[in-house]
């Protein structure tokens, strides 16, 4: 469509205005092509005819809708107005100060601190594409971070950042927060932090190098070029400072309400501190080079405080104390230079004192001769090649020689601070990338240009050229991609202004050659610029009022530039003899400064390796060439070198008033700045093209309203839309088709828009058409129907008017007597009817009453027996329970007194054992006896031989006769010393033997005295555990005492409640016998209404007869034709006519109606009374069928109470079951006390028959004792007797035979008497051997006796069969391989499924049961450390695996959930069963362990908590903003974002479902993993408050996201995720609270926002967010259509006054990291430890059950 076809009626264009540069104007009628003339309305209403030339016509207005975009390329009209226009609107009405202009970055100062640069920003803007989010610096540094990060993969392609504007447009700051940007994005791991270093260079330069001017109190007096440099990970490892063209007149003058360099005063400010004294400082006011503006304070600012920061950033780069010292001496001389005095001596000579006080403090300071300085302040020196001239200078040249010298130490001292900050931050490593921030000076023109504003502009047209190439290059990359024709477009080339400036013969080689020659002047310079170009070249010219000014045409406006100064600041000479005395300085530094040396190469340089991307012209090289341009061309063309070899992006920094006043917008201002800073170029360039882009989904989805059914019923959109617009629009050359987008020249959207609200308009019309009908006939049906209504009173009353006559009253009076009487017969009648029935019901009602005494009578009666027996009863129970208490008390008397036995016993059998002990030592006594024995029996056998030696002597007399008994003697000697070895060797053999016997005995005695300690200890231990089991029994008795009272109170509640339910149903009984009364009853008035229904029919057929008869009455009685024949025809007629003999007929007939309605309602009455009676017995019915269900619902309870009662008692008769068990076990305690006692009195009488034989073998060896004292006797005698014999056989032989018989005798007796001692000694044996015996049985009867009192524990404890404990047997050794199997091996997907929550856990916990059992300390600590460890390492394995995180997060805390409720502390037993009681950790509190646990699980807990949110985060913006859940409800206008052609758009296309399916997965792996229900909600929760957060931080940065449409959207959305929250039963985790804040503003942007009552709901309802976000959502709030409103500022400002008392934190952004407080509840284990199985699938098959 043509563009001249758009200026139609109520659209709008823009005029031209001297104050506001455009205005808005509306077209009254449609203009027609050709005419000059275009009627106009101004906004304030006043009509204009304003002069046109048909082919200039001023530019269209953008639609409403169009208003306000983020990016001005998206605007459908561009052209000036519009761009301010758009800019004004999101700077004024929307407080938005960034506003893109294609690949520009347009940036307004707002000069007021806003809240959007906190790190929270700095988060969400990282890694999102340059389009998605609001216009920001941010958005710029993500871009160029992100194509230095992923395109240098492949071409290692380094970005750079050039940020414009003139002073106090706000550009330090902005790229100070670019800077901030990568540093924060890019930390690095190491501890030099580089990135703080970088940003510390920032506070230094600004001190040295800016100042304040009229423009701007920190306006940067020089250009910078900071390079950032990346490693290989894309970490900040250094930088390198670049600068340009340093203001070094600044530091010798200052224009008025200017100021110094800051440092100066910050010097000033600190003069006082004791470091600095010897500076000999005073306040500013004091020097001349810091006083000269008249204002040496800025408001707000410390310069005090500024110089602390200052000397901190010094420090942070690792500039020592030293240094700064030195810098701050060189600061303080320059400040006494500028105050020594000069004094004319004459015209033509100067002096300065040596005196002067602060000439002395420079020199001093500077290590100077002072009368040197003084001297060659005020003279000069020529050489030439004949002489050397010394020449005094005036007073004038004397200043200026020492200014020059100020400036050139200053210059020096700023370039060795950026050296000494480039060598703090070089790095030693290689560079990978880099980025570069270019903060340089925007294109300037003041009243007086001079040649600091000539370098500016040159170094301005130089980047303008650049960023056109560069923009040429983005447009023909953009339309190759897209498949579209490339065109060639006109646009301005600034390359003759560079010639003019810098070629051959230009006009900065020009300058060079001037200031070569020794009388060249600023004049002559100018005449040769006008000789050369003022005819040559149309861009430079002369002005027509001034002879020292020239004039260049720049690319943004014509420049006047005053040529005095040129030569002097380009040559920028110090005299020779100056320099020399500061190269003698004693003061190292000052002399550095100017020592002939050659520039050293930055170690950055030669890690930067940049390719031009376009040949540039190189200067000519002479010689000599060291002049101010010349530098600044170098460095130049270096800076460009570096910017075409690099990708920029553009920032073009705006200052929207000159009085600094925040959101204050003045347009000529802007205006003047846009066109110099080439943002309006740009839009021109883009105009000439196809400015408008978008993509088809967008076109689709905005325009599918234009389209037909047809069109819409095809599947392919892309062509649904080629369709469409090759029908909308009949150009084709207005729009281009590419691949993925639709290109639009400038007004086609517009038009489309136009289009689309005229379809919107028409159906909007229609709409209304309808409606408007729709009511319009309701209230013409409403007035007709009132009107007829109205008709019909009024003609019914005009008909009684007319019907009413004196004769009409008479008979109605007469018929109103008739009825009069009818009616009163008639309700006679009735009531002697209604009588009779009503003393019917009473009788009955009477009956009823005294049946229904009668039997509660009776109830109350059997109540009493039943009362009776049920209290007897009770009372038995009472008594039984008495009785089982007393019996229970016996019960444990009884226990105590068989304890006391088994001490007893105890002490008995100790008392036996001590016996045990005499008995040995005795016999050891009698051992020693015998041998004393043995020892009298040698004694005698020697006494024998001697007395055998005196026989044979006394024999040699009698041999002949003797010879025989001396041979009887020889043998019996013979036999007797046999008998005396074989003695001897028994004896021998004996003592051995009883040796042995007593080591044997005491070692026996020592193993039963060990066995006894033994079994005293285990029958202590018994005792104990008896003790305790029978406090458990107690305690168990008592509990089930309480229960049985419990129980009993609640049986007799039972049965009160049964006997008021069996008076109830004796009721119910008693009514339902009544039921069939009732039924009698009813039958009878059934029958009474049959009987009444006859008579009723007989009634009106007597009224029908009697009404009959009257009519024939009436009939005879009137004689027609008798009153006709009397009448006149006339009065017959006037009869007729009056109508009163049809009117009385009528009269009849209406009595005649009036008794059958009579009749009738008496019929209805009874009909009536007949109904009530049904419904009364329906009533009844259903009251018995109610009484009936609740008779039946109480049989049901009094079933369910029977059920409690009988379990109750036969829990009851369970208590008699376990007091049997319990008797039972008395009874076998009872019996092995019996066995024990029968055991011990075996014992016993075993010890005491071994005592007996003992006794007896003592017996028996006492009597062997004394057979042998005997025997000694014996031999004693018989050797008296051989004595006497002797002598008798001396003194006669007779008496020797006779006594060789007794001899004989006593022989036999000694040979008898060792033959009984050999059988008592073989007795002895025998009787040692038994013993044996008997003690080895005694033995073993211990033994067995130990076996039975532990079967008997066994049986005692549990008279079950054989169970497990929960305990895993395992080896020391086997413990790696349990963490291995378990823990590092085990994969929970598969394994969860089929086994209980948390196994791998109590697996753990029961060998750590089986090492707490066998009280081994190393053991459970290696295990315990081992099995730690183990999880930390499977987690450290599986960092990022979210299925593994939540198992071992569930099994920690089920683990730690053990180690509690097994500790065996009361506030944990307390949820434990009596089983799980007794698996109590017994010897080990592992309190500490617990609490590495729970520090372990909090840490799991946030790892798990971080891979969550990393996985749903992708999800969030584009499910929760951008996907559009309702449809037919769309959230997108045309904006037609530009989006950076080399963004990278890696995000998938994410919806509502996915994010519910990512949290119904969550969901399902914490569920299938058992883990807490409560730690599931509270993860839960914090999953919902990232999603609420991270939604409404985009929602606060997506200005198009703020419409009406998108509030639904958003509202959807959260409803989605509450109903998933019911779904999964989380109602309770307060996960719906964190959304509230999102919902709020979801409800903000639907709600009206007109009224002051809307203001005071806003501020009422949304009390989640706080001012700063309830006024950026106003403020960014965007209509979608025409008929929405946008926010007034008066309506945010109404909103922002209400919400001033609120205290909320002034951040925009939620903190989207934040983390809730993690609690782990304590959530016992229900799972037995016993009934714990391990599965085959865990590889445990070394691990027991015990």
């Amino acid at each position: 469509m043509a563009l001249v076809e758009l200026y139609t009626q109520y659209n709008r264009v823009w005029i031209p205005d001297p104050e506001e540069v455009w205005r808005s104007a509306e077209i009254i009628t449609n203009y027609k092509i050709g005419n000059h003339i275009l009627h106009l309305q101004l906004e304030d209403g006043t009509e204009l005819n304003y002069p046109v030339d048909p082919s200039a016509l001023p530019p269209l207005r953008n639609p409403d809708i169009l208003v306000g975009e983020n990016d001005l390329t998206a605007l459908s009209y561009l052209h000036e107005p519009a761009v301010l226009h758009n800019l004004k609107v999101r700077f004024v009405e929307s407080k938005l100060i960034y506003t893109y202009s294609g690949i520009i970055l347009v940036a307004m100062n707002p000069y007021k601190q806003l809240p959007i640069y906190g790190d929270a920003i700095i988060h969400a803007y990282s890694g999102q594409n340059m389009g998605d989010m609001d216009p920001h610096i941010f958005a710029v540094a993500e871009e160029a971070y992100k194509q230095m990060a992923r395109l240098s993969r492949w071409n290692n392609k380094n970005q750079s950042v050039i940020v414009s504007g003139e002073s106090g447009a706000g550009k330090t700051v902005s790229a100070r927060y670019a800077m901030r940007y990568f540093a924060t994005v890019s930390r690095s791991s190491s501890n030099a932090q580089v990135e703080d270093k970088v940003l510390a260079s920032n506070p230094i330069t600004e001190a040295v190098g800016n100042a304040k001017t009229t423009r701007n109190d920190n306006s940067s007096r020089f250009g910078k070029y900071m390079e950032i440099s990346f490693d290989k990970r894309y970490q900040i490892i250094g930088a390198n400072m670049r600068t340009y063209l340093l203001e070094k007149s600044r530091v010798v003058f200052q224009s008025e309400n200017e100021r110094n360099y800051h440092i100066f005063y910050q010097l000033c400010a600190s003069a006082l501190r004791p470091e600095f004294k010897h500076l000999k400082l005073g306040t500013a006011e004091e020097f001349n080079y810091t006083n000269m503006g008249g204002n040496t304070v800025i408001e707000g600012v410390s310069d005090k405080d500024n110089m602390l920061e200052t000397q901190k950033t010094f420090t942070l780069l690792g500039l020592k104390e030293d240094f700064q010292m030195d810098v701050f001496k060189i600061l303080a001389a320059i400040l006494h230079l500028g105050n020594v005095q000069i004094v004319a001596v004459g015209d033509e000579r100067s002096s300065v004192s040596l005196d002067d006080k602060h000439l002395n403090i420079f020199c001093e300071l500077l290590d100077l001769e002072s009368d040197n300085m003084a001297r060659w302040l005020c003279h000069r020196k020529i050489i030439t090649t004949s002489e050397t001239v010394v020449k005094p200078m005036t007073k004038s040249q004397a200043l200026n020689a020492r200014d020059a010298l100020a400036k050139k130490i200053y210059s020096h001292l700023f370039d060795f601070i950026v050296e000494r900050i480039n060598k703090a931050l070089q790095f030693p490593g290689k560079q990978h990338t880099f980025i570069g921030v270019l903060d340089i000076y925007g294109f300037e023109t003041f009243d007086v240009n001079s040649f600091e504003q000539f370098c500016i502009n040159y170094a301005n047209e130089k980047l303008q050229q650049q960023f056109n190439l560069h923009v040429f290059k983005l447009e023909q990359e953009e339309y190759m991609k897209e498949n579209i024709p490339w065109t060639l477009i006109d646009f301005y080339d600034n390359q003759p202004v560079i010639d003019l400036i810098e070629a051959k013969m230009g006009i900065l080689e020009l300058l060079d050659e001037e200031c070569l020659l020794p009388q060249g002047t600023d004049e002559n310079w100018l005449q040769k610029l006008y000789n050369n170009f003022i005819t040559k070249n149309p861009l430079f010219e002369k002005p027509r009022m001034s002879n020292s000014s020239f004039i260049i045409q720049h690319f943004a406006d014509k420049v006047e530039y005053k040529s005095e100064g040129f030569m002097e600041k380009n040559r920028d000479t110090v005299y020779e003899v100056l320099i020399e005395i500061l190269k003698n300085s004693k003061f190292q530094l000052c002399a550095n400064f100017f020592q002939d040396r050659p520039i050293p190469i930055s170690p950055f340089s030669s890690a930067i390796k940049v390719k031009s991307a376009k040949t540039v012209i190189k200067p000519p090289n002479k010689q000599f060439r060291t002049t101010v341009g010349d530098k600044f061309r170098s460095s130049l063309y270096l800076l460009m070198d570096t910017l075409n070899a690099t990708t920029p992006h553009y920032v073009r920094c705006i200052k929207p008033n000159d009085q600094k006043l925040a959101f204050e917008f003045d347009s000529k201002r802007v205006v003047q700045q846009l066109r110099a800073c080439g943002v309006l170029e740009t839009i021109r360039i883009s105009s000439q093209s196809y400015p408008s882009r978008w993509t088809y989904i967008e076109f689709y989805s905005r325009y599918s309203i234009l389209m037909s059914q047809h069109e819409l019923s095809l599947n392919d959109k892309k062509q649904i839309c080629k369709i469409v617009l090759q029908r909308l629009i009949q150009d084709p050359s207005q729009y281009q088709f590419g691949r993925t987008k639709i290109f639009f020249r400038a007004g086609q959207v517009a038009y489309l828009e136009k289009l689309r609200s005229d379809k919107l308009r028409q159906a909007c019309i229609m709409i209304q058409k309808h409606t408007r009908g729709w009511l319009q006939r309701k209230k013409f049906l409403c007035i007709k129907q009132a009107a007829v209504t109205i008709q019909q009173y009024f003609r019914g009353q005009r008909s009684v008017r007319r019907a009413i006559t004196a004769t009409a009253l008479k008979e109605a009076w007469a018929a109103i007597v008739i009825q009069k009487y009818c009616r009163g017969y008639l309700v006679r009648r009735l009531c002697l009817l209604i009588r009779v029935a009503a003393l019917t019901i009473q009788a009955f009602t009477r009956g009823f009453l005294a049946r229904k005494k009668y039997r509660k009578m009776l109830e109350e009666h059997k109540a009493l027996i039943l009362q009776k027996y049920a209290r007897a009863w009770l009372a038995r129970r009472r008594f039984q329970s008495i009785r089982r208490f007393v019996l229970n008390i016996q019960l444990s008397y009884r226990v105590q007194r068989l304890q006391k036995r088994l001490e007893d016993q105890n002490k008995e059998n100790h008392v036996l054992l001590e016996k045990l002990t005499t008995l040995a030592s005795n016999h050891s006594s009698d051992v020693e006896t015998i041998q004393k024995l043995q020892l009298d029996l040698e004694k005698l056998a020697t006494e024998k031989k001697i007395s055998e030696e005196k026989e044979k002597k006394y024999k040699d007399d009698y041999q002949q006769r003797m010879s025989k008994l001396e041979n009887r003697s020889s043998e019996l000697q013979e036999q007797k010393v046999k008998l005396e070895k074989e003695l001897q060797e028994k004896t021998e053999e004996m003592k051995d033997k009883m040796d042995d016997l007593t080591k044997q005995l005491f070692a026996d005695v020592q193993k039963e005295e060990r066995q006894r300690t033994i079994l005293e200890k285990n029958l202590h231990n018994q005792k104990q555990y008896y003790e305790k089991k029978i406090e458990s029994l107690k305690t168990e008795i008592k509990s089930l005492k309480d229960e049985n009272d419990q129980l009993q109170n609640e049986v007799q509640e039972n049965l009160q409640i049964q006997d008021v339910l069996k008076l109830e149903v004796e009721e119910l009984t008693s009514q339902a016998k009544t039921i069939p009364e009732l039924q009698k009853e009813i039958e009878l008035v059934q029958a009474q209404k049959m009987d009444l229904e006859k008579q009723l029919q007989y009634q009106k057929r007597e009224m029908r007869e009697k009404m009959s008869d009257l009519a024939r009455q009436l009939h005879e009685s009137f004689d027609f034709a008798d009153v006709r024949s009397r009448l006149s025809p006339e009065d017959l007629e006037h009869l007729n006519e009056d109508g009163e003999l049809w009117f009385a007929y009528e009269g009849l007939k209406k009595a005649t109606r009036v008794l059958e309605s009579h009749s009738q309602s008496q019929k209805e009455n009874y009909e009536r009374e007949i109904e009530g009676l049904n419904s009364k017995v329906e009533h009844l019915s259903q009251e018995i069928s109610h009484l009936q269900q609740l008779f039946r619902k109480e049989n049901d309870k009094n079933d369910i109470i029977q059920l409690q009662v009988a379990r109750l008692t036969s829990e009851n008769m369970m208590i008699p079951d376990l007091k049997q068990q319990i008797s039972e076990l008395q009874i076998q305690k009872m019996d092995l006390e019996n066995r024990l006692q029968e055991e011990v009195e075996k014992n016993r009488d075993k010890m005491e028959e071994m005592i007996d034989l003992l006794h007896h073998k003592l017996e028996d060896n006492g009597t062997q004792k004394r057979a042998l004292q005997v025997q000694n006797e014996i031999y004693t005698k018989e050797k008296e007797k051989l004595i006497v014999a002797a002598h008798e056989f001396q003194q006669t032989n007779d008496q020797m035979e006779k006594q060789h018989e007794p001899e004989n005798e006593t022989k036999g007796k000694i040979w008898q008497d060792v033959a009984y001692l050999t059988m008592e000694n073989t007795n002895l044996e025998e009787e040692l051997d038994k013993n044996d015996r008997i003690i080895k049985n005694l033995q073993d009867q211990i033994k067995t006796l130990r076996r039975s009192i532990h079967t008997a524990s066994d049986v005692s404890v549990s008279s079950m069969p054989k169970e497990y404990i929960g305990m895993l047997q395992y080896r020391k050794e086997d413990e790696a391989k349990i963490v291995q199997n378990l823990i590092l091996d085990l994969k929970p997907r598969g394994v969860v499924v089929n086994m209980i929550p948390g196994l791998p856990a109590h697996i753990l916990f029961m060998c750590v049961r089986y090492a707490d059992y066998l009280n081994d300390d190393g053991m459970l600590k290696s295990f315990m450390n081992m099995a730690i460890n183990g999880i930390k390492q499977v987690i450290k394995e599986h960092v990022e695996d979210f299925e593994m995180l939540s198992f071992w997060l569930s099994n920690t805390c089920h683990f730690l959930n053990c180690l509690k409720q097994y500790s065996g502390e009361e506030e944990f037993m307390k949820y434990n069963t009596s089983q799980q009681n007794k698996n109590n950790l017994k010897y080990f509190d592992l309190s500490e362990y617990r609490q590495v646990l729970s520090d372990l699980a909090i840490r799991i807990y946030h790892q798990f908590i971080i891979v969550m949110e990393n996985n749903i985060q992708p999800m969030i913006v584009p499910g929760m903003l951008e996907y559009e859940s309702l449809q037919g409800i769309s959230g997108l206008k045309p904006t037609g974002f530009r989006k950076r052609s080399s963004s990278i758009d890696d995000t998938d296309a994410y919806t509502m479902t996915s994010i519910l399916q990512q949290l119904s997965y969550f969901y399902t792996t914490m569920c299938q993993n058992g883990l807490d229900s409560e730690l599931l909600k509270q993860a839960v929760k914090q999953l919902f408050f990232l999603i609420g957060a991270v939604t409404l931080n985009s929602l606060f940065l997506r200005k198009d996201m703020c419409s009406c449409r998108k509030g639904m959207q958003i509202r959807c959305n959260i409803s989605y995720l509450e109903e998933w929250l019911k779904e999964k039963n989380l109602q309770s985790s307060s996960a719906k609270e964190t959304l509230e804040p999102l919902s709020q503003a979801a409800w903000l942007l639907q709600v009206k926002k007109i009224t002051d009552e809307d203001a005071k709901e806003i501020s009422e309802r949304c009390t989640s967010l706080s001012a700063v976000q309830i006024v950026k959502i106003l403020n960014s709030y965007t209509p979608i259509d025409d008929f929405e409103k946008r926010v007034t500022p008066s309506f945010v400002r109404k909103v922002q006054a209400m919400l001033n008392n609120r205290e909320n934190s002034p951040q925009l952004m939620l903190d989207a990291k934040h983390l809730f407080q993690v609690t782990f509840p304590f959530t016992p284990s229900p799972n037995a430890l016993e009934a714990i199985q391990i599965p085959n699938s865990f590889k445990l098959g070394f691990l027991t059950r015990i």
